[in-house]
């Protein structure tokens, strides 16, 4: 008799073409990983043999390939009709005695509690064609009790290998109808529906960056999660610096999760479960503690290595033992088949009016009319080139989507079916955009904004942008000077990672103070003396996990940092201590309450003067406990630290005093404090501030600004102001040359090198160490240098 029965103690992955991938992996799971203290369910495989027999019992073969033979091929109109036909069919038939009590018998076996709660999953098929995904095709079904239960559930799960979009995946991929076969898992049910559950991926879903576990979370069952119902919490852990024993979660962003999907109260029912909304309290509160993320974070790392590729893969936890579980593992499928060979960059020119935002997807920019559909099978109102606007998609949409130019959701998050999907397409989404159906009208023309971060912009109209593409593998960077980025968003990190670059010369900490915490750093020290009640209410909302308000300020701007510094690890990222002007600083809430009203703050109270004065010096002591943290608990020892705007060379000391009494001590485990030479007296006296720092950053603006005595933030000037002026440049080669004679590293951070050729010959032929450029500058500042060692310009040492 044909075996249709295997325990997951039985499976391993080379059994996908009898058990299926879903399955097999499992199985490898459960035999392989177990003794090295991954939890996974027990379960059992009901095999595609047993599907097979079912089938042939019923005698559907015939009609079935009738059924396929009337699929309209070219426009798919009747794909609804027969899928539903097709599902019937197999839902008519009548399970036989031996295969039912096959089951059941091992169900009983198992489970010692006859009514034990199991998911029920399907796991396809392919005959030859063993490698060959399904993922996401077919159904699951949960919280299935008993033994009529579980052969319905099975029942349908055979079923669902006619999905619609099932049928339409194995027509695109010219799969053999035939030659598809479904396998079922019944597995343990983890009792997540009064814990929690969610997804994982070992790298980060949106880039491909290798090196973090990307985790999302939500209370209850896990569907949710993958239907996009709910945004989740969302977490991302640096692979070296978790196995190297330091804390290792680099960001935690707490997701709305408004509903939560429980068992239902029926007893015997299939998929007997229901969404409730989620109590406030746990709303507010993160799914998992720091230990668990990092205790998932290390089961991923072991799972990605017995693989040897990436993985996505499936979690629970039990909410009465209060156990991590894996339910699923498989291999990931965009980023692993994908290879960065060229650079796609997306540049917005002219915008229209700005109608909501979400979460980007992908990284481009896309325009077309906008088509409001509550369901899929509103389908044929969608024309190739719409864009796509719903409250959340589902698998159910999956047969329709290629034809949108791009898509915007109510609902979801990065880990939602239409985050997943739009990658999976290299669509533009912009998903969790809350009112996108009732702001957006039906028919209008929209852009969709994907190539600004993680933040999503949908704008009126038909904008205007630029498209170039570049082959990085064509890129040469020079041996010197070192060739470093600009940065300040940490959501675009781990894309700018991948373009070529020495590191990070100017990490601007101000974007992270003004859009991740958004509050003065004084207020938060001080809350008492905040006069304003919007500005007080402002803060308790956004400090709603923090009773410590200046802990709050420390997790955000050390994680901003981390992230960054993950990105680029090994490679060196300089952090500039913060360097708002009083102006700017008012500008944050309850700022005003905190800063002088000045006449010119751009030569004012800003930089160093700052750090070590009454008014600030306990703000500067929370960026020095946040830059401890970066570099001593969670290991970035990548970071260095650079002081702007110092004025004089006791400025200097004062400041190198006061981050030792803060914990930053010079020299401990490497770090090093570079200046900024941005004032002519930086120049002037460069032994002596020599003698305080490692080194030099020159800032080109500010510098010219202060030898030419232009604001540069005045436009009746504004003419003036050049860079390349004879005065300005003098001042540039002496501080490479003194930097050079004691012994000093000496860099560059501005747009002139990319934008002059002869501004960054003027560099290279003194010598200097680092040059930095914006992200969009960077190819064009390369070429640059390139262009000074080439025959018609040699490098001179004069």
């Amino acid at each position: 008799m044909m075996n249709y029965i295997k325990k997951f103690s039985e499976i391993g992955i080379n059994d996908i073409a009898e058990v299926g991938g879903k399955n097999a992996s499992l199985g490898e799971m459960f035999s392989h990983l177990t003794p090295k203290g991954i939890l996974i369910p027990k379960g059992f495989a009901v095999t595609a043999a047993a599907y097979k027999y079912f089938v042939s019992c019923n005698g559907f073969e015939l009609p079935l390939a009738a059924l396929m033979k009337e699929l309209d091929r070219q426009g798919y109109t009747n794909l609804a009709e027969i899928g539903k036909q097709a599902r019937n069919l197999l839902m008519s038939g009548r399970m036989t005695n031996d295969l039912g009590m096959s089951i059941i018998g091992a169900y009983d076996a198992m489970f010692d509690d006859g009514v034990q709660e199991v998911a029920v999953r399907s796991s396809a098929t392919a005959e030859d064609l063993p490698e060959a995904s399904f993922a996401g095709l077919h159904e699951s079904y949960l919280n299935v009790r008993g033994s009529y239960a579980l052969l319905y559930a099975v029942k349908q799960c055979f079923a669902s290998l006619y999905t619609d979009r099932a049928i339409k995946y194995r027509e695109d991929k010219g799969f053999d109808h035939h030659k598809v076969f479904l396998s079922v898992g019944i597995q343990e049910m983890i009792r997540s529906d009064i814990g929690c559950s969610g997804v994982g991926f070992t790298l980060e879903p949106e880039s491909g960056f290798k090196e973090v576990v990307h985790i999302a979370g939500v209370w209850g069952l896990g569907e949710n999660i993958v239907q996009g119902t709910v945004t989740p919490d969302e977490f991302l852990v640096f692979k070296p610096t978790l196995e190297q024993g330091f804390k290792a979660i680099i960001q935690k962003n707490m997701g709305s999760k408004n509903q939560m999907m429980v068992y239902a109260d029926q007893e015997d029912e299939v998929n007997a479960t229901i969404n409730k909304l989620t109590p406030l309290e746990l709303q507010n509160k993160f799914v998992l503690e720091d230990q668990e993320i990092e205790k998932l974070a290390k089961w991923a790392i072991i799972i990605e290595r017995h693989y040897q590729k990436a993985m996505d893969f499936e979690w629970a936890k039990d909410g009465i033992g209060q156990q991590l579980y894996i339910i699923q593992a498989r291999p990931e499928t965009v980023h692993s088949q994908k290879k960065r060979l060229q650079l796609t960059s997306y540049h917005l020119a002219q915008k229209g009016i700005l109608v909501c935002t979400g979460e980007a997807i992908g990284s481009r920019i896309v325009s077309g009319p906008a088509r409001i559909l509550s369901s899929p099978l509103q389908a044929a109102k969608l024309n190739p080139g719409d864009i796509l606007v719903t409250d959340t998609t589902s698998p159910d949409w999956d047969p329709i989507l290629k034809k949108v130019a791009g898509m915007v959701t109510n609902r979801g998050g990065r880990t939602s079916h239409a985050a997943i999907i739009a990658r999976e397409l290299g669509a533009a989404a912009i998903v969790g955009a809350t009112n996108a159906t009732t702001t957006i009208t039906d028919g209008e023309i929209i852009t969709l904004n994907c190539a600004d971060g993680k933040t999503g912009f949908v704008y009126q109209g038909k904008a205007e942008w630029t498209e170039s593409v570049t082959d990085l593998e064509d890129i040469r960077i020079p041996q010197t000077p070192k060739v470093q980025l600009i940065v300040a968003d940490p959501e675009r990190a781990f894309e700018l990672s991948f373009y070529p670059n020495d590191g990070v010369g100017l990490l601007r900490m101000e974007f992270i103070i003004s859009n991740l915490i958004k509050i003065h750093p004084m207020a938060l020290v001080h809350p008492e003396k905040i006069s304003n009640e919007k500005d007080r209410a402002d803060m308790e909302l956004i400090t709603l996990q923090h009773p410590d308000k200046k802990a709050f300020f420390v997790d955000k701007l050390s994680k901003g940092v981390a992230t960054i510094a993950a990105a680029f690890f090994p490679k060196e990222v300089i952090v500039r201590m913060s360097d708002f002007k009083s102006n700017e600083y008012a500008g944050l809430i309850a700022g005003q309450d905190f800063e002088p009203v000045e006449e010119n703050p751009m030569i004012g109270f800003r930089g160093a003067s700052r750090y070590y004065h009454e008014r600030y010096r306990e703000g500067f002591q929370l960026e020095c406990e946040a830059m401890r943290m970066v570099r001593n608990e969670m290991g970035f020892t990548n970071v260095k630290l650079m002081i702007p705007f110092c004025r004089t060379v006791e400025e200097g000391r004062k400041v190198i005093d006061l981050m030792k009494e803060f914990g930053l001590i010079q020299g401990d485990h490497g770090l090093e404090v570079f200046v900024m030479a941005e004032i002519p007296a930086n120049v002037l006296m460069a032994e002596e501030f020599a003698a305080i720092f490692d080194g030099f950053s020159i800032g080109s603006n500010d510098l010219t600004q202060l030898t030419l005595g232009i604001d540069r933030d005045s436009a009746l000037v504004a003419d003036l102001f050049d860079e390349q002026n004879a005065a300005v440049q003098l001042l540039i080669a002496q501080m490479i040359n003194q930097g050079k004679i004691c012994g000093r590293k000496v860099g560059i951070c501005g747009q002139a090198p990319s934008d002059s050729a002869s501004f960054a010959r003027l560099l290279v032929r003194h010598g200097i160490d680092s040059i930095s450029f914006n992200a969009d500058a960077l190819i064009a500042g390369i070429a640059n240098i390139n262009g000074v060692f080439s025959p018609q310009l040699s490098p001179s040492p004069s």
